[in-house]
């Protein structure tokens, strides 16, 4: 099978959750054989050196990027051919993040080859095969990430029932959508007749290569802005309540909004999550907004590491309760959760063998595969 998936940032980038599931798409692939163009958008940061690296780790075929669009060079053209037809057709510009030459260049792949399917990620880029006449007779699809429409309630001119009605409208451009959450599969199976599939995330059974515990406490995120109020609401009104005794590791950008604190480590940036997975006894996953699942909870539950988190901490899972995660909204709990489990080896053991099964059930590398032979027909 040849497959051309287009995700635009860079798979390699692991502290972010999307970048990890893009990833274990393509470690799928590369397990089953299947050869895969890959296309991403070109920045600073994602040029053709990671494409060269993907590329060893056999993970692609071919790379390619779309071009950077500068648009303070491009100021009339970005006028006449983007802002102002948006205006006039009363288009949602949030639902798209195509800028000019990306519909042609991803087209110019499409003319010279030919795909069984082509997998595109994030609604925000379905223009780039709408009304393609290089499709030729590939399987269209796309993997949503997302409910894009509860995610931008907040924008401004936010209208429920347009926002909603076009998420659905882009969707149906394709023959199969893909979700990661059981809660989006029910949602968007109500308003689409095309077949909508469950594609949870899959990870290595990591348990077995615990190490002594360096941190009590592990914290991943980056700087969107559901984080970054969660985690001034996790130090504001949760780290009071515990002791400060404890060693507490922050990764990722967020700790850029997170103040200094004596028994807090920063680290921006790791190149391999499970270095610090492996020392750490709990994870903490303060979520107060936001959709889809959290890839960070899942990383978590891989090395059987219970995770303390707020209810939107264990949206999308497919079970609620006794999977290694403790929830509540509140505070107290929430720090008391910590507190327990640091201190009661028997309920810390207890919650730790409830991830683990939970894990093993549901998101392990066998689990998981299984579920996407029957989505791509491998």
């Amino acid at each position: 099978m040849k497959i051309l998936y287009f995700y635009p940032e860079n798979p390699l980038h692991k502290t972010q959750g999307n970048n990890a599931r893009a990833l274990a798409l393509l470690e799928y692939f590369r397990n089953r054989n299947a050869s895969v163009d890959f296309v991403g958008v070109a920045t600073n940061t994602f040029t053709i050196n990671e494409i060269d690296k993907l590329k060893e780790e056999k993970l692609i075929s071919n790379g390619h990027l779309l071009p950077v669009f500068i648009r303070k060079k491009n100021q009339m053209r970005y006028f006449f051919c983007y802002s102002l037809p948006n205006k006039i057709g009363r288009k949602i510009g949030l639902f798209d993040r195509t800028r000019l030459g990306h519909v042609e260049a991803f087209n110019s792949i499409l003319k010279k080859n030919q795909y069984d399917v082509i997998l595109i990620s994030y609604v925000y880029w379905a223009k780039l095969v709408k009304n393609s006449p290089n499709i030729k007779n590939a399987k269209l699809m796309i993997d949503t990430h997302d409910f894009l429409t509860s995610q931008l309630q907040e924008k401004k001119k936010f209208q429920l029932g347009r926002f909603f009605e076009k998420e659905i409208e882009i969707l149906s451009l394709f023959d199969k959508i893909l979700v990661i959450s059981p809660e989006e599969k029910f949602l968007f199976s109500q308003f689409l007749t095309k077949e909508t599939a469950l594609a949870t995330h899959a990870l290595p059974q990591n348990y077995s290569s615990k190490t002594a515990h360096k941190y009590d406490l592990i914290y991943t995120a980056s700087d969107n802005e559901h984080n970054i109020k969660s985690a001034k609401w996790f130090f504001s009104s949760v780290y009071p309540l515990l002791p400060k005794s404890i060693k507490i590791l922050v990764v990722g950008k967020i700790g850029n909004y997170i103040d200094d604190f004596s028994n807090v480590e920063k680290i921006n940036f790791i190149e391999d999550l499970n270095s610090v997975y492996s020392q750490s006894k709990i994870a903490i996953c303060p979520m107060l907004s936001g959709t889809g699942v959290k890839i960070k909870v899942i990383e978590a539950l891989s090395f059987g590491i219970p995770v303390v988190c707020n209810e939107r901490g264990v949206d999308g899972l497919l079970n609620k309760t006794n999977n290694g995660c403790l929830v509540s909204d509140n505070e107290n709990e929430f720090a008391a959760y910590i507190n327990k489990l640091l201190i009661d080896e028997n309920y810390y053991n207890k919650v730790s063998s409830q991830a683990i099964t939970f894990f093993n059930a549901h998101h392990s590398i066998d689990a998981n595969y299984s579920m996407l032979d029957k989505i791509f027909k491998l």
